[in-house]
């Protein structure tokens, strides 16, 4: 069988953009070792620093496990009303004992999941944390097993958890893009229970304590979600907002301090939410390119988009926009309607803003023997020819 090349075909998107900028738009950077930022309902990415680097999620850890006890209630697991011990261990390790982030439950006490969700999005509680992991898992080490797993199923690669708080322990690892996909999960699919992230204040057990979250008293729109600190990696988090409509999501790392981490935020979202609008650049059921079927009744197919694609750009001076189509070339028949056959990149400048599945628009059944015999030949020439490219010395 003959090898498939992967295919790229780029193009200048001008729809509605200046195909090239008069001056380039004002150079951004942020104070943060790692970054990244999107626009929720475009996936535009707006500022990437670093963002694939490994870092030590420090309490960020924390999401992680919420993300786990949001889908376990999802999936009829378990219930805000189921109950969980609180073991000498979560006590110890994460309660009053330990002078850290607690909501102070008692030894051998019993805690609703409810408030366990509270005590954990509201105050990052270290026990809270180990109670539900526990209670779920049995053990932390196996709940941890299961958060590793889930950051797997949507779209963490590469992220490692060894626990459910984040305390110091050497193996756990994230990028900034995975805490990005990781705080879009909770509040996209989980909205009646991101809310808590949100709460400014939580009074359980006859304690008052208010949310950790340094931009929530701000006014600025955010509605969540943590921060974190690790011993020779700084400062770090991340936050999402929404304002007139337009939502962001946020992860920073390495900063330098409690106040520049703060500051550094609400600088990165107010330049996001201020800078920016939105292009629609390809409609709705529109054929965005064609990609070649080999033995079919038809040559060709038309690739599309499930939805509409839109990206974020600069408000002033956008750069030029171009795409570029990736595929397996070339798609082999039968091919049915519906099957994700590439993708779609689309570049603002130099600088990858956005990726969209491509679809095929309609089936393509197989060709008749002519057709078929025709296709052959002309896959063994043009193999041939890029056999022999591939192999012909450059010259010197």
């Amino acid at each position: 069988m003959l090898k498939r090349l992967l295919l790229m075909v780029s193009f200048v998107i001008v729809g509605g953009v200046s195909a090239f900028a008069q001056t380039p738009p004002p150079a951004f950077d942020t104070k943060a070792a790692q970054a990244f930022m999107i626009e929720a309902s475009t996936g535009t990415i707006l500022l990437a620093k670093g963002e694939d680097k490994p870092i030590s999620p420090a309490s960020l850890a924390k999401l992680m496990t919420m993300d786990v006890v949001f889908d376990a209630i999802a999936r009829g697991e378990i219930s805000p009303d189921t109950e969980y011990l609180v073991s000498e261990n979560a006590w110890r390790t994460g309660g009053a004992p330990s002078r850290a982030s607690t909501m102070f439950a008692a030894l051998k006490s019993r805690v609703r999941v409810g408030d366990l969700i509270q005590g954990v999005a509201v105050q990052q509680a270290n026990d809270g944390c180990i109670i539900v992991a526990e209670g779920i898992s049995v053990s932390e080490a196996e709940f941890a097993r299961r958060m590793t797993q889930h950051a797997r199923e949507i779209g963490m690669p590469k992220a490692i958890f060894a626990n459910s708080t984040g305390l110091p322990d050497g193996d756990s690892k994230v990028s900034v893009r995975e805490l990005v996909t990781l705080a879009q999960d909770l509040q996209q699919k989980h909205p009646d229970l991101y809310k808590y992230f949100g709460q400014a204040d939580f009074t359980w057990n006859k304690i008052y304590q208010r949310n950790r979250n340094p931009l929530l008293p701000l006014s600025m729109g955010v509605d969540g979600l943590g921060t974190g600190f690790a011993e020779g990696e700084g400062f770090s988090i991340v936050a999402s907002v929404e304002r007139n409509g337009r939502r962001l999501f946020l992860a920073l790392g390495g900063l330098g301090s409690d106040k520049e981490r703060t500051e550094e935020a609400k600088r990165v979202l107010e330049w996001g939410l201020s800078n920016f609008r939105s292009q629609r650049v390809f409609a709705d059921g529109e054929v965005i390119a064609a990609a070649s079927v080999y033995g079919g009744a038809s040559s060709n197919v038309g690739l599309v988009a499930k939805t509409p694609v839109d990206v974020y750009i600069p408000v002033n001076n956008p750069d030029r926009l171009a795409a570029r189509i990736v595929y397996r070339w070339p798609l082999t028949a039968p091919v049915e309607g519906g099957y994700e056959a590439g993708t779609l990149k689309v570049f603002s400048g130099a600088r990858l803003v956005r990726e969209v599945p491509l679809y095929t628009e309609t089936a393509v059944g197989r060709g008749g023997l002519g057709s078929r015999a025709f296709d052959a030949l002309i896959e063994l020439s043009e193999s041939m020819l890029f056999s022999w490219l591939w192999d012909t010395p450059t010259a010197t």
